[in-house]
């Protein structure tokens, strides 16, 4: 057949509307049946994603079916799922990318509580673990200024700080596939991203997370965590940096002292062509026509 009646053929079918089998794991832990796949024929509209998919199917053809997503547009990192062999969001995969068949299964590496849903509990743990914030001794956890921080400075941690935590690198990681006990790459990550901001001078309090026998010694740098990323994040990166970091630490090479504190702001006159802002509604007393105070 030529290119041209290719072409025509393909246009022909995807005017009728394309149909792809959508083959989805299903367990339920309360049912007495072992896992199984069950098949689902979905129209693959143009624009469809695997999560517009799962959604059709829960709308039109099973009920029962168990998933999790929210804000659809790649950002919250709730629909993490295991698509065609590969960690992907499923709000971010197109179906027509796939073929035909489109196999979806819960992450590797997790516990599944129910169909395509894995249980993100060790990874959340892990990531409590290596005390995810700013940490500064003078000030505890109630800072009284800003922290100075230069454009450079921000840069050097940035591109870890766009994590949002899918999961999707743990799944990928061949080191948590043997070692359930490992920290992992999203944990180490944001580890590094917390250790390498200017404003913090909490490595010591998280060293003992991360320098340990389930720590970042046992990642082998296959690389895995940062193929499978949706955000760029490239945590095999992060891991060889904190490691080059916590090795620093130990010589007595690292950072002394963190960023300090902002100035208290100079106090400045109003341009007399910019208008002052209204009065308060929320909380404000009788005397500024708010009302009855609000109490505290």
């Amino acid at each position: 057949m030529s290119a041209k009646g290719r072409m025509g053929n393909r246009a022909a079918t995807e005017s009728a509307g394309a149909v792809v089998t959508l083959r989805v794991f299903r367990f339920h832990p309360e049912a007495a049946a072992s896992p199984r796949y069950q098949d689902y024929r979905v129209p693959a509209a143009p624009g469809m994603t695997v999560l517009d998919a799962l959604l059709h199917v829960k709308e039109h053809l099973d009920a029962t079916l168990a998933y999790r997503s929210s804000c659809r547009m790649g950002i919250c990192g709730s629909c993490g799922m295991f698509i065609n062999g590969f960690p992907r969001l499923a709000c971010q995969t197109q179906v027509r990318t796939l073929g035909s068949l489109v196999q979806v299964e819960p992450l590797p590496n997790y516990p599944v509580l129910r169909d395509v849903v894995p249980d993100l509990e060790p990874m959340v743990a892990h990531h409590t673990a290596v005390r995810p914030f700013l940490i500064r001794e003078e000030e505890g956890d109630r800072p009284t200024a800003e922290y100075l921080q230069t454009p450079d400075e921000l840069a050097a941690y940035l591109q870890f700080a766009y994590c949002i935590k899918c999961g999707l690198c743990l799944a990928a990681c061949p080191t948590v596939a043997t070692d359930p006990d490992f920290v992992g790459p999203q944990a180490l990550t944001q580890a590094y991203r917390y250790s390498a901001d200017s404003r913090d001078g909490g490595f010591t309090a998280r060293r003992p997370a991360v320098d340990n026998p389930h720590g970042l010694w046992r990642c082998h740098l296959a690389g895995a965590c940062t193929e499978a990323c949706p955000k760029g994040v490239d945590p095999a990166l992060a891991i060889q940096r904190l490691k080059r970091l916590t090795v620093a630490a130990a010589l007595g090479l690292g950072r002394q002292r963190p960023a300090p504190l902002a100035p208290p702001p100079v106090t400045a006159q109003r341009r007399p062509d910019i208008p002052a802002p209204p009065p308060p509604t929320v909380g404000a007393g009788p005397e500024h026509g708010g009302g009855q105070a609000v109490p505290r």
